[in-house]
């Protein structure tokens, strides 16, 4: 074969060779999944014990093909009944200014790394009477937060629900008051590259029939809360930046109804009290329930303190079924050392007379499968010593 011959093979291999090549190289960014959008559910327990709006949200957005989302939060999702992706950040007793004072969101944003915030905050800052300049103060520092963690961050910040607790006669009008602040906060925050979306969720949201309780959402409360957000955060998802909604002018519906679902709840905080501690911690190990007989029933529980404060505190008690068999209720009985008395209680069915307590489930979160708990939180006062009981738990 002459020279020619031999180099005109040797370029037609080597071509050949460079081709497929190219084809193995390309292939994989061809077919390379997009990352999905991480989303946090960002609040107190409106948002998060359990937050049924969010299991109905993220299954309408499965339905409609949004699909590559992932919801975050350090939170697990607790219950619903319905499968969801239920991760987030609503913290049952928390104040956005706590929160923000604490810098407790930063930790939260480093552990998940969002890329949107729905931001439904503020009601226990109301319930305490805290200043609209205030917490509004605050929301600004968690959103220099969000773009710290992320520069392109998408929030959305909800105009909350509606307020009429019966122990609370000026809270509708709170709420109306710092509902009509946050526009034009939001106006001023916002930039191009993180947008800030007003959700009015207070709109069309009635207290009577909306809430067990005139704060916290029953199941219908829990549906107009996810169709306000659902329009807001598929524009965010898709890219769009939806205008504000103007200010809400109405007052809210006056009377509380109960619900046949109960969602749990934001748990009322006293007056402005000092800020509580950044995380709850196990003031004793879980106490086991005497079995009911053979019939491997068996619960324990564990009694927390979620916060304190000069002559206050905020409690939870933790109960787990950790028998064999599903329970269909609980009650827990606990004496108090130091005269310490309950004032306002979420989850749970309370009484107290003197030092003792006990504690029954409420409807929607008796029934325990093996292995799974649930929570009943409270506010109480104390004289000097708050020291800590030892709680029973029974299994019904």
């Amino acid at each position: 074969m002459s020279r020619p011959t031999v180099r005109a093979a040797l370029m037609a291999l080597l071509g050949t060779l460079v081709a497929a090549t190219a084809v193995v190289v390309a292939a994989p960014t061809g077919s390379a999944a997009a990352v999905p959008t991480r989303i946090m559910a960002l609040g107190d327990s409106i948002t998060g014990s359990p937050g049924c709006w969010r299991a109905t949200l993220w299954n309408r957005l499965q339905s409609t093909g949004y699909t590559n989302i992932d919801m975050v939060g350090t939170l697990p999702a607790q219950g619903c009944g319905v499968a969801h992706d239920g991760d987030n950040e609503g913290h049952g007793g928390f104040l956005a200014t706590n929160v923000a004072n604490q810098n407790q969101l930063v930790g939260w944003l480093s552990a998940t790394l969002p890329d949107v915030v729905l931001m439904h905050f503020g009601t226990n800052d109301v319930w305490s009477n805290l200043p609209n300049t205030q917490i509004l103060t605050a929301f600004g520092k968690l959103v220099d937060q969000m773009r710290a963690s992320n520069p392109a961050m998408k929030i959305l910040v909800a105009k909350i629900i509606p307020m009429n607790p019966s122990s609370c006669t000026e809270c509708a009008a709170r709420v109306v008051s710092f509902n009509n602040a946050i526009p034009a906060w939001a106006a001023g925050k916002t930039t191009a590259q993180s947008p800030i979306t007003v959700v009015d969720q207070w709109t069309g949201f009635n207290t009577a029939t909306d809430t067990y309780d005139g704060v916290h959402p029953n199941a219908a409360g829990d549906q107009k809360m996810s169709d306000r957000w659902y329009p807001a955060l598929t524009a965010a998802l898709s890219g769009v930046t939806p205008s504000n909604p103007p200010s809400p002018s109405a007052s809210p519906s006056a009377s509380p109804s109960p619900s046949a679902r109960p969602s749990p709840s934001v748990s009322p905080s006293p007056s402005a009290p000092p800020s509580p501690s950044v995380s709850p911690s196990p003031s004793r190990p879980p106490s086991p329930s005497p079995s009911s007989g053979s019939t491997g029933k068996s619960c324990s529980v564990t009694y927390v303190i979620i916060g304190q404060w000069p002559g206050g505190f905020q409690g939870e008690l933790r109960v787990v079924n950790n028998g064999t068999v599903p329970i269909s209720g609980w009650s827990v009985r606990f004496t108090f050392p130091n005269g310490q008395v309950i004032t306002q209680s979420w989850n749970g069915q309370y009484t107290q007379t003197g030092s003792t307590v006990t504690t029954l489930n409420v409807s929607w979160n008796g029934q325990l499968s093996p292995g799974t708990g649930t929570a009943a939180g409270f506010l109480a006062t104390y004289q000097g010593t708050n020291g800590t009981p030892v709680p029973v738990c029974t299994a019904l």
